[in-house]
């Protein structure tokens, strides 16, 4: 069985030690309310919903998925409860707007929490995180109106949100959509079509569900520059907030998966629904994208959420199996065998778990902060700086935190064996679980083609130099630690790499445009190991001063784990300096006639 407890040691570690928050929320607006003893409050309590509550739905949900029945969806056994414990709680409230019910506190301490969901019941946790989405984009752009309307409901938990992107013929090309909406009298819209893949287009959890459609006008250009985007009730919304008649939403069937089968993902039928449009006409990408952006960070810790269950699950049952001798002598001569944990290839797995898990936390954490500072800090320049930072590294969250997940879910089911094959254990429902973070939200390919194909060249080169600075700026800062060269040292010569690439890159694919995609993969992942190594970097600068007098080992056990990382994972950047620059054409010469 797989087992899970909060990593709140590491969480404050981050929080408190890393990221000084509770100075930075000082600075930002509502952010004051964030005291080291409100942080930790939350935490523990955060903590205990997930462990006790939520945590015992999740073997249920794979085992019973969605039903689909007389058209309308029931989720698992024991969800009803767990999601009415979450908004009791008042958890769906914590970064929301006062004005509309939230608590107002900072993105930054939902983000913990979300990944404490995310671990507990990751099917569970998305229709909550897609209301919070679906907030975010009624909240940037949604009329004052639409906003006391939905917000308050949104908050509460008592109605959810989701996004309604995909048609069977558009996925990633959402210029291909058909879905139409015409203006009504009343200035309403209605709005006709059909979307696939929605997860939580029906459910049973909620009282209404608000759905933000993507269609187009009958006067709207061809391609993605004629999307608008409407919020589409399943139940309308009478004068005094009450629910009215059921609109022209139904759900036509839902899908049967490999993984987060407590998740409802279904096809959605609009038939003249009545719609509001959220934004201006002809704009609805950038309305949704206040959404979707929320939602890749989110997808993005869904693959650390999922590794950190799976790797405390290995942890557990490496210390417990006894199977062979250690190489160096027996470590339990009273037993018949030696834990497997005492195996340096069982080590090598666990250790790539724990220095990713550890360096993903803290690097999420720094850019989630950074969106509590772009959104809130009362200078413009200082917001700017942080936006850049969050927009470059979106995509690297989204695709490598998701891929590096799902490889530490399968390293840790390799470490159970053939036990991690067998469903009881919990690990293959792990494996099954992480799988799709890498697909949806966009294609992980697509995140690697936006940050070499966008976001280097945006405002001319702005946000990759500034976060090359950031980098170059903390190892001069240490350059003459002695206590921190062994940190140091690899991590520059990284830095290093990680730049010329980029310059590279610029080089090439202004004679070759075919070499964006060719070398996007490749520096994604050269930048997210350099940013974890930045991580790492950091931590052992916090930790060393902290090793002596510490019973507990935790610094030293941070210190140890950054070495491993330095010496066993950062030198793969070494390799992927040398694949991105191979040039396009051994992946483009092949006919396709030869595949």
């Amino acid at each position: 069985m797989a087992i899970y407890k909060a990593p709140i040691r590491d969480m404050q570690f981050v929080l408190h030690e890393l990221l000084d928050a509770e100075r930075c929320f000082a600075d930002l607006p509502g952010g004051e309310e964030a005291s080291a003893d409100i942080i930790d409050a939350i935490l523990e309590q955060g903590a205990k919903l997930c462990e006790e509550i939520v945590f015992p739905t999740n073997r249920t949900g794979d085992i019973e998925g969605c039903r689909f029945d007389n058209g309308e969806v029931h989720t698992p056994s024991g969800f009803k409860e767990a999601y009415e414990a979450i908004t009791a709680g008042g958890w769906t409230a914590l970064a929301c707007d006062p004005e509309y019910g939230g608590q107002g506190l900072p993105h930054t301490l939902s983000v913990f929490i979300e990944e404490m969901l995310q671990s507990c019941n990751l099917s569970l946790a998305l229709y909550q995180g897609l209301t919070r989405g679906a907030y975010v984009a009624i909240h940037a752009h949604g009329s004052d109106a639409l906003k006391r309307t939905y917000l308050p409901k949104l908050v509460d938990g008592s109605w959810s949100g989701v996004m309604c992107l995909t048609e069977s013929h558009a996925g990633t090309d959402l210029g291909l959509l058909r879905t139409r909406a015409t203006p009504d009298a009343d200035g309403s819209y209605r709005v006709s079509g059909s979307k696939i893949f929605i997860t939580g287009g029906d459910q049973d959890l909620t009282e209404n569900i608000v759905h933000l459609v993507l269609a187009r006008l009958p006067d709207a250009p061809d391609g993605v520059k004629g999307i608008s985007m409407f919020l589409v009730p399943k139940y309308l919304v009478n004068d005094d907030g009450s629910l009215g008649r059921r609109n022209g939403v139904a759900c036509g069937s839902i899908e049967h998966k490999m993984g987060i089968k407590g998740a409802s993902t279904c096809v959605m039928n609009y038939d003249n629904a009545v719609g509001y449009m959220i934004g201006e006409a002809h704009k609805g990408l950038r309305a949704m994208f206040s959404m979707m952006n929320h939602e890749r960070l989110m997808v993005g810790q869904e693959g650390l959420a999922q590794a950190e269950v799976a790797y405390q699950s290995a942890v557990d049952y490496a210390r417990e199996r006894i199977q062979g001798r250690s190489l160096s002598g027996a470590k339990s001569p009273d037993k018949a065998a030696d834990p497997i944990v005492v195996h340096p290839d069982v080590r090598r797995m666990l250790l790539t778990g724990k220095a990713y898990n550890e360096a993903a936390r803290a690097l999420l954490g720094w850019v989630s902060l950074h969106v509590d500072i772009s959104e809130r800090h009362a200078d413009a320049q200082t917001r700017e700086h942080a936006d850049d930072l969050v927009s470059l590294l979106t995509p690297v969250i989204k695709a490598y935190f998701t891929d590096y997940g799902s490889e530490v879910c399968n390293l840790s089911l390799q470490v159970l064996g053939g036990h991690g094959y067998i469903s009881e254990w919990g690990m293959e429902q792990l494996v099954r679980d992480a799988r799709i973070a890498q697909i949806y939200e966009g294609a992980n390919g697509v995140h690697a083609l936006d940050l070499v194909g966008r976001k280097l060249a945006m405002h001319k080169g702005r946000l990759v130099t500034r976060y090359l600075n950031t980098l170059k700026a903390f190892l001069a800062e240490h350059a003459d630690d002695g206590l921190l060269e062994e940190f140091i040292t690899p991590l520059a010569g990284a830095v290093a790499g990680l730049e010329s690439a980029t310059f590279w890159i610029a080089q090439a694919s202004a004679n070759d445009p075919e070499e964006i995609g060719a070398t996007s993969y490749d520096y994604l992942k050269l930048m997210a190991l350099v940013s974890f190594g930045y991580m790492w970097a950091r931590s052992a600068a916090v930790a060393i001063p902290k090793v002596e007098g510490d019973n507990s080992g935790f610094y030293q056990a941070k210190l140890t784990t950054a070495r491993f990382y330095m010496k066993r994972l950062l030198p793969q950047t070494e390799a992927l300096g040398m694949t991105l620059r191979a040039g396009s054409d051994a992946l483009m010469e092949l006919p396709v006639d030869s595949f």
